[in-house]
């Protein structure tokens, strides 16, 4: 591609940045669809988040994805919050407006459209969440508006899975998400789950760590999700592996929440010969 006077820019903003796939989900994208287009990280230093997005706007990028530890910082620096987005607190896709930035939320439509894609359902089921940080806090909305009977959530602290079951149970106006300790999870109902690792533990490098370490937990799980995708195999997804169920880790979470942004931005969509092109190069990065 030829970069000109014409070439529109798109970014990444957050701190670190350097690690980011995401340059392979977009640049890619532009090359397939003859975008004349760039996808470029931006470090953003402490304090400086809403300098980083008023000259965004200033030199009119055409949109940027917001990463740790920003996701709900950047939300007062915006013009306008889709409705999703204000319900989860967090903010990883902006879109230019008169005026500034929309922020939305693409990482909930994301981990929908990667279930989807291995068959894993949410309507109905009786899901385990582990953690509740900032990314199991909108997994709960996720699973809360998409129809689960119940989300068990599981944390160290049950005061804060408390916190966060009572918010998004008020949202949804009905009672979905129940709050645990992790330590209780031998008082679970006696069937098989769905559960979703929510929690950074397990993150490359410390690739040997786990939030729940017994084999008892894991004889619950007929499918483990874990958010993380490096490694490509979680001791999380070992564990339920080993214990007779299907595991997945989250490279098509971060797949599809790139595609939903660059449709977004570019007002296109993605096919699945696209989606799945791009899927293969970020497993070779792995």
């Amino acid at each position: 591609m030829e970069i000109n006077g014409r070439t529109r820019t798109c970014g990444l903003i957050g701190n670190p940045v350097e690690h980011t796939l995401s340059p392979v989900i977009h640049n890619t994208l532009a090359q397939r669809f003859g975008h004349n287009l760039v996808y470029v990280p931006f470090p953003v230093e402490p304090g400086r988040l809403g300098e980083a997005v008023a000259g965004a706007s200033a030199l009119k990028l055409l949109g940027l994805n917001v990463t740790v530890p920003y996701k709900g910082e950047v939300i007062p620096f915006l013009r306008e919050v889709d409705a999703l987005a204000a319900a989860i607190g967090a903010v990883n896709t902006l879109v230019t407006v008169p005026g500034g930035f929309k922020g939305y939320n693409t990482d909930m439509e994301g981990l929908y459209r990667a279930m989807m894609t291995e068959d894993i359902q949410i309507t109905d089921e009786e899901i385990i969440l582990l953690g509740a940080g900032g990314a199991s806090r909108a997994v709960a909305y996720l699973c809360a508006v998409k129809g689960a009977k119940k989300v068990y959530l599981l944390n160290r602290t049950e005061e804060k899975a408390q916190k966060v079951a009572e918010e998004v149970n008020r949202s949804v106006k009905r009672q979905v998400i129940f709050p645990m300790a992790l330590s209780d999870f031998g008082s679970l109902p006696d069937r098989k789950f769905l559960a979703i690792q929510g929690t950074s533990v397990g993150l490359a490098p410390y690739v040997d760590d786990v939030v729940i370490d017994d084999a008892k937990f894991y004889e619950k799980v007929h499918t483990g999700f874990d958010l993380i995708y490096s490694p490509w195999e979680t001791k999380f997804m070992k564990l339920v592996k080993e214990n007779g169920g299907h595991a997945y880790n989250g490279l098509k979470m971060l797949l599809y929440q790139g595609i939903i942004a660059y449709e977004l931005w570019n007002k296109v969509k993605v096919s699945k010969e696209d989606a799945d092109v791009i899927y293969g190069k970020l497993r070779e990065c792995l």
